[in-house]
């Protein structure tokens, strides 16, 4: 995969020659044969969701895949939309251990960020494709089911069941879900949850083949201090060792556990790759190269 590639070196193929668009097409047309009719559930964050011309092209990545065949669920969260929200409300966020701490006052405002606004955004950006892209919470015909995590962090909940049925019907429709965030427990009560985790439990309950993670970071680096030594591939045994002995530290801890957890879901494989490269999606599932680091099960070949 290519370690090299920054967002302002992205080649502009509005700019390229027929010889190499064609170049580009040929590279990609076993990848559409191989991938058609697969599920993938792409976790959309980072600065690709403050950041307007990356998010439309990363909803024309998605109707491209619509278009040939894959099937695409959208999960988003939406930290720094909520945040500024609560700032311009005069709430001051707080995190404990990574994690919100959402009172009754923050869960509305987290429920109006990501259903009444983030979703609705994307949706309307896939939707000037086509009458494509459906909007889902969480909540809806109990899709995600959770549990409170610390009573110290307030209505932040871990999943505890996926009810896929409501997105499978979408797909089956030939439709795109874009689901937030939100899950609910068996009274009813909403709860904030994890963008990540939701991808992950999602995929492996629809038994997608890939899950893709787009981030702020381009992949696992084998040598933080050297953007070049990005690694293509990696298991979770290997990563494992690689959290051990400090390899993976800091904010790739979770990214690449996400990773783990989402194969040991069900997943075939999941992605890390950075959603600034405009186009990061088409760049991965379809070139030889790729741009990220894929994980797959150990003694596993890509998928």
């Amino acid at each position: 995969m290519t370690p090299d590639l920054t967002p302002d070196q992205t080649p502009d193929m509005s700019l390229a020659s027929p010889e190499l668009r064609t170049q580009v097409l040929i590279e990609a047309l076993p990848y559409i044969r191989r991938f058609g009719g697969m599920t993938m559930v792409v976790k959309f964050g980072g600065n690709a969701m403050v950041d307007p011309d990356l998010a439309l092209r990363f909803a024309e990545d998605i109707v491209l895949l619509h278009a040939v065949g894959i099937r695409p669920v959208v999960v988003h969260g939406g930290g720094p939309q909520i945040g500024a929200l609560m700032e311009r409300l005069g709430k001051t966020p707080e995190f404990r251990e990574g994690q919100r701490v959402t009172d009754a006052d923050t869960l509305e405002i987290v429920r109006m960020v990501l259903v009444g606004k983030v979703g609705r955004d994307i949706v309307s950006s896939i939707n000037v494709h086509g009458p494509l892209a459906v909007g889902l919470s969480g909540e809806d015909a109990g899709l995600i089911v959770a549990e409170e995590r610390d009573p110290s962090l307030g209505f932040v909940g871990d999943i505890v069941g996926v009810n896929p049925a409501i997105v499978e019907r979408l797909l089956a429709e030939q439709l795109i879900p874009v689901v937030s965030t939100i899950g609910s427990d068996v009274t009813g009560q909403a709860y904030n949850i994890n963008a990540d985790a939701v991808a992950g439990a999602l995929a492996g309950a629809l038994g997608a083949g890939k899950v893709l993670y787009l981030t702020d970071v381009a992949g696992v680096l084998a040598d933080v201090a050297d953007p070049t030594s990005l690694i293509p591939e990696l298991t979770p045994s290997r990563i494992k060792g690689m959290i051990a002995d400090g390899t993976i530290a800091g904010g790739m801890i979770p990214k690449t556990e996400a990773c783990v957890d989402a194969l040991a879901r069900g997943a075939g494989a999941a992605h890390l790759l950075d959603g600034r490269v405009p186009h990061a999606l088409l760049l991965e599932v379809f070139t030889d190269s790729g741009i990220g680091t894929m994980v797959v099960p150990d003694g596993a070949g890509a998928p």
